[in-house]
């Protein structure tokens, strides 16, 4: 059975082939078809998995909370990449980032230098991506602050570095179970618990 049939598509399907030298970070905007979140790293396509409950309702306490403490000259806004060089376009599932770097409705990624957080949420399928690839790529690049949230016991915990401008790596500040508190980007509360709460 052919991987076309096997995940439903038409046998004529035409799984994107990438040019020599592989994908380029403009490549994301032209390709036909690609599924939602495609990545870029390194050249190379990559694909998630659906997301689990835990993974999105992370997203949307991270979201909500920043956004009511966020200072006037920042934003936050979820799933949107950041062109961090012509072979890499990760992204991150929560960012922290000016305001002045919004650009309009059709923008579609961020340069590192505007980005002030970057957060990931670790999944199955992303767990050394998250872990080692993308915080090595986003203190080369510059991004001065990194969260990386695991699941324990279906709260999240969350891991918090800050990049040290000598080495261009990150040090790691602290780790956050029940209640995140921190001064830098700006000062930030969380209730971490509150994961499954609906905010009406």
């Amino acid at each position: 059975m052919s991987a076309a049939r096997e995940y439903g598509l038409d046998e004529d399907y035409e799984w994107p082939r990438p040019p020599e030298g592989g994908w380029a970070a403009e490549d994301l905007d032209r390709l036909p078809n690609l599924p939602p979140h495609t990545e870029l790293i390194d050249g190379s396509l990559v694909l998630v998995s659906p997301q689990t409950f835990f993974h999105t309702r992370t997203m949307r306490l991270l979201e909500h909370a920043l956004l009511v403490q966020v200072p006037d000259d920042l934003d936050v806004i979820r799933e949107v990449t950041i062109k961090l060089d012509k072979r890499n376009r990760p992204e991150p599932d929560v960012l922290v980032f000016r305001s002045e770097a919004d650009t309009g409705p059709r923008q579609t990624w961020l340069e590192p230098r505007d980005v002030v957080l970057a957060i990931e949420v670790v999944s199955d399928d992303s767990v050394d991506r998250d872990r080692e690839v993308k915080p090595r790529k986003y203190a080369t690049a510059g991004v001065p602050h990194y969260w990386r949230v695991e699941e324990n016991d279906g709260l999240p915990v969350v891991y918090v570095y800050e990049r040290d401008p000598a080495t261009n790596t990150y040090v790691p500040t602290g780790i956050y179970h029940d209640q995140l508190n921190v001064a830098v980007p700006f000062l930030i509360e969380i209730d971490l618990t509150d994961i499954n709460r609906r905010h009406r």
